[in-house]
């Protein structure tokens, strides 16, 4: 079987398929199923980020984890209340 990397486009048709097929499906579900993908998203991400954590510290102790992420948090907010947080490119100049 070939590898489906080595077709651009049968790579972009697959990625075509998954993405229509995650708007289907997001487009039948409620509004309170939408909100638990959510927590469910973050709860997951959240564990990644500990897991980041505790590798670049080294440790296996979730508090010291804990508090890389913390600590990440609160950079990521004080660059967005400085405003150097931008969600748009900047315009050519």
């Amino acid at each position: 079987m070939s590898n489906i990397h080595d077709n651009p486009a049968g790579l972009k048709a697959l990625q075509d398929d998954i993405y229509r097929e995650r708007v289907l499906r997001a487009r039948k579900m409620s509004v309170p199923e939408r909100l638990a993908d959510v927590f469910e998203l973050s709860n997951h991400q959240f564990g990644m980020m500990l897991g980041g954590a505790m590798h670049r510290l080294g440790t296996r102790d979730e508090a010291a984890g804990w508090r890389e992420v913390k600590r990440w948090m609160q950079r990521l907010d004080r660059v967005r209340e400085l405003g150097l947080y931008a969600t748009e490119k900047p315009p050519d100049k």
